[in-house]
Order: structure tokens, then sequence, then C-alpha cells
């Protein structure tokens, strides 16, 4: 199984961080503006252009300013896969260790999204931070 990686540092404390990777409603302020929850279950259904893809995540392990994981049921390659936010706190500031794992293979697509997800943890980073307000994917695209 293959696996992204990647690690961030973040001026803002574990309780304004944490939000915004664990429910629905914190996804859709840095990563699309298609986000909708399910709140019988805690998922959260996230979709892309024009909802032609939606990946549907399901709550996994999710352990208040401290972890946030969601397991991928949906999307060619995501399905089975499981989206991992581990949050140190330390003086007000946060580091974020993420992964993508349990990808079958190393694709074009798997290269790709390990592109996209450096640029959507700048962007939690500088939601959190109060620098640029907004996801990074629109209903209809990317916003940059």
């Amino acid at each position: 199984m293959h696996e992204i990686k990647h690690i961030i540092d973040i001026a803002s404390p574990l309780e304004s961080v944490y939000p915004l990777v664990s429910v629905p409603e914190g996804l859709a302020h840095w990563w699309s503006a298609d986000v909708t929850a399910d709140p019988a279950s805690g998922a959260a259904d996230v979709g892309f252009f024009r909802r032609e893809t939606v990946y549907r995540l399901m709550p996994e392990k999710m352990v208040p300013e401290e972890r946030a994981y969601w397991r991928c049921e949906t999307g060619k390659e995501w399905q089975g896969t499981t989206i991992k936010f581990d949050l140190l706190g330390a003086d007000g500031k946060t580091t974020v260790h993420f992964s993508h794992g349990g990808w079958k293979e190393e694709t074009d697509y798997f290269i790709g999204c390990n592109t996209v997800w450096g640029r959507l943890l700048f962007q939690l980073k500088a939601v959190a931070e109060g620098k640029r307000p907004g996801p990074l994917f629109t209903r209809e695209g990317m916003a940059d």
C-alpha cells in the first residue's frame, strides 16, 4: 500500500486547527466550497468540479485536539484509503502530521494528489492563521 505524507507548522492553537480538519463544516473553509454533511453519520461529501467528483468521508478516529481520521468510501482510487490529521500543539502553535494512506498503486493520479495535498495543507495553514480565507477548490475548479 502507498501513502502520501506531509507535515506543516501552523501559528495557531490546537483548538483553532482541530475543527478545520475534524468536521465537514471545517473542511469547507480550506478544502472545497462544496462540502455537505450527513448529521446522522458525521460523514462529509466533498465535491469537486460541479460534483463531477464526490468523495464520501466517514469519521473513523476522532480525538479532540489530537487526531482526526477519515475513511474514504468513494472514489476510483480513493475508496478504501484513510486521511489522517495528527496534531501536536505547543506554545499556541500546532504541527499537523498528515497522511493519506492505503492507496493500492502509485499511479499518476496518486502523484498528482500528493502535489494537491501539499497545496491544501498550505491553504489550511493560511485559513487557520487568518491570512487567506476560503477553500482551495470552488464549486467549479481551483480558486487560484
